[in-house]
């Protein structure tokens, strides 16, 4: 890859977004000029946070009004472009039709993107915000795999519109992404596949299955007992970093699996009752299997699903993100105690 010209504004899709906002932050902080991509440039509501930062720091901010669902709505923004970040896709648990809500968004947003870039002669990298669930889709696919950790040369093999659709949706997006990359010479691609991204937002009214989860271990409603669940997690901080740096290390290729440690909704709360005491009504036991059988008709969860992901031990190698991006992970009760500290001063 030739080296990036600092001098040139850079893309960036979903700038509004919860993990976009920090790349956006550190852009700014180092001086370029943004070019983002947003639904609605006049909704000053949603871009209080980055015009904030922005007025406070050496660079500069654009908005261009693009949907991830319209061709060629990105043209304007990418034009001059080196470098491209593209952080767009939906990311909810909560729907109905998962094809039009996350698979048309994320797999047709990619397309748009990257055929822009194709038609925009100054791209020369692209980051693409992936995601672990790209690499794999049940915690019990770990059986299948050497010494049953996750590496960046495995991909998600069992999810399907039906199971897990959002894990499928980034899985066809970033396959596509490789196909659309692979067809030319002129841009290369850099993916980042972050675990479950926690940590405070740029600003309090931000929005995230990330907050919904918080709030959930904070207010009560889990205190009863949480899950036997282990998801990876990663500071949005330093995922934004590990954006920074893959788009400007000129080694850099290829996945990445971005994500501190592997743990327990138990732990988490663990986390949060050692800091805060009895502030906060946080779980002290994890609920026995049966009982998430039990209540497969309530929360929207199906038997397989269960049986697949609870009780099992999640491990992810991020070597290749300590040693090719030179990431240096923050421990994990900073990010957990901050995230809270930011829920409940908004409260």
């Amino acid at each position: 890859m030739k080296t990036i010209d600092r001098s040139k504004p850079v893309f960036i899709s979903g700038a509004t977004g919860y993990v976009a906002g920090w790349i956006v932050k550190k852009l700014l902080e180092e001086g370029f000029t943004v070019h983002a991509g947003v639904r609605d440039p006049n909704n000053t509501d949603k871009l209080n946070g980055l015009n904030s930062i922005a007025s406070n720091s050496p660079g500069s901010i654009k908005y261009f009004k693009s949907d991830l669902l319209e061709a060629n709505s990105y043209k304007e923004a990418m034009e001059g472009c080196e470098l491209v970040f593209h952080t767009a896709s939906p990311f909810n648990l909560n729907i109905k039709d998962a094809q039009k809500e996350l698979i048309d968004p994320a797999l047709k947003g990619t397309e748009n993107i990257l055929n822009t870039v194709n038609e925009t002669p100054s791209v020369k990298r692209v980051v693409l915000t992936s995601s672990v669930a790209a690499i794999y889709g049940d915690v019990s696919d770990a059986q299948l795999i050497p010494n049953g950790v996750f590496t960046e040369a495995n991909w998600n093999t069992t999810s399907s519109l039906k199971n897990s659709p959002y894990s499928y949706s980034k899985t066809l997006a970033e396959k596509r992404a490789w196909e659309l990359e692979k067809e030319q010479s002129r841009w290369d691609m850099v993916v980042i596949n972050p675990s479950f991204v926690m940590g405070p937002g740029i600003s309090l009214n931000q929005t995230s299955e990330s907050f919904n989860f918080m709030r959930q271990m904070i207010d009560g409603s889990t205190k009863m007992g949480v899950p036997a669940l282990e998801f990876g997690v990663i500071d949005v901080r330093d995922l934004a970093e590990a954006h920074y740096k893959a788009a400007f290390l000129e080694k850099a290729s290829g996945r990445h699996i971005i994500s501190a440690d592997s743990l327990s909704m138990l732990q988490i709360a663990k986390m949060i009752g050692n800091k805060f005491g009895n502030t906060f009504p946080v779980a002290k036991k994890e609920l026995p299997k049966f009982l998430m059988y039990l209540s497969v008709p309530f929360i929207g969860f199906t038997f397989s699903w269960v049986k697949n992901n609870v009780g099992w031990h999640l491990k992810f190698d991020n070597s290749k993100s300590r040693n090719e991006l030179k990431l240096h992970y923050r421990p994990l009760e900073e990010t957990i105690i901050d995230f809270v500290e930011q829920l409940s001063s908004k409260d």
